[in-house]
């Protein structure tokens, strides 16, 4: 692959911004040499932080912004504060108008969802934008969403969050058939809400377009790997996200208690730290950070906004490989396969019949 990706950076979003997103720019840049950078934020914060990092100033671009969206401010007062000038919608707008491959922000959630859709606008056929996380599991990483775009879903959601879900794991997996399976209260077909009962009977009647329909997966099926793409609604996305980070952390926490404890403990981590340490990494949340934006006329990432350089470093990384393989073909591609998604054929005109 030799054709540069370049990536918009919104350098002034999240709590550690603009030097962590600056510093994890140059990470990934090491290992992907094929990227040029696009930041907009406060020219005067920017510029001396390139300055320390000389690899990353050739391949950089920097555009001034005064705006910056707060992390507690409301999407409508974003929008209303930062359309056209913040160094968000700044990041959106390059994207849109084909100057970036893919847009990258640490901030406001709720800022950068209402930015990103008023800006980019959903692909036709979407009936609403999804967010999309890696998930890394017993078996490997797999796609669940949504994780918390918006509150609730009905059937027809969920079918195009199951659409979009499978066109990123496909991206990613280099799988034409990913297993897709809806988050539910249970595996039997009589179990949960009507909507998600609907939405598997869709997907059923689908599977075989562009992704194989596993059934019903319980929350336990997620750290299994059960699936390759989980389906669920934002709310109960967000909250097993959380719970499966906060989970990491406890148990990393009790892993470095148990370790000090007591001196035979902190001899037997010495003996185990090769192996202490692979665990770290793995449950490491920084590894896996980056939320992608689905449904969009466009790629949007959004990164942990309280994450250091190693975090920006995965969700600049992420945003690389979307854009490498073209994650908006191959949503376009999925849904051209699924039937009540395709465009109606138009019927041939029957020949005029000519005068005897």
């Amino acid at each position: 692959m030799t054709d540069t990706i370049t990536i918009s950076v919104d350098a002034m979003g999240g709590d550690n911004a603009p030097r962590a997103v600056i510093h994890g720019a140059w990470l990934a840049l090491r290992e992907r040499k094929n990227t040029r950078f696009i930041f907009h934020g406060r020219q005067e914060l920017i510029a001396p932080l390139l300055e320390e990092f000389p690899d990353l100033k050739p391949v950089s671009t920097v555009r001034h912004s005064e705006i910056v969206i707060a992390m507690d401010e409301k999407p409508s007062q974003a929008l209303r504060k930062g359309k056209g000038t913040s160094s968000m919608w700044m990041a959106i707008q390059a994207v849109k108008d084909g100057e970036a491959d893919v847009a990258v922000s640490g901030g406001n959630t709720g800022a950068l969802m209402a930015m990103a859709t008023f800006c980019l606008r959903p692909m036709e056929g979407i009936s609403r934008p999804g967010i999309a996380a890696i998930w890394p599991t017993m078996r490997s990483d797999i796609v669940v969403l949504d994780m918390g775009a918006t509150i609730g879903a009905d059937a027809r959601q969920l079918v195009d969050y199951a659409i979009l879900g499978s066109a990123l794991a496909r991206c990613l997996f280099d799988d034409d058939s990913p297993t897709v399976g809806l988050l539910n209260v249970g595996t039997e077909e009589v179990k949960g809400l009507e909507s998600i009962k609907e939405a598997g009977r869709i997907l059923s009647e689908a599977s075989g377009a562009g992704f194989t329909y596993h059934g019903f997966v319980e929350g336990d099926d997620i750290g299994k790997g059960t699936v390759d793409v989980v389906v669920t609604e934002g709310f109960v996305g967000n909250i097993a996200l959380k719970t499966a980070e906060g989970t990491a952390r406890q148990v990393a926490a009790y892993l470095r208690s148990a370790f000090n404890s007591n001196l035979m403990s902190r001899i037997g981590a010495l003996f185990a730290s090769s192996a202490i340490n692979a665990l770290r990494r793995k449950m490491d949340p920084r590894t896996v950070n980056g939320g992608v934006f689905m449904g969009l006329n466009g790629i949007v990432i959004k990164s942990h906004g309280g994450t250091d350089e190693i975090g920006y470093k995965s969700a600049l990384g992420l945003s690389y490989e979307m854009a490498r393989s073209r994650l908006i073909d191959k949503i376009g591609d999925t849904m051209k396969r699924f039937p009540i998604k395709a465009a109606p054929v138009a019927p041939e005109a029957e020949p005029e019949a000519k005068p005897a």
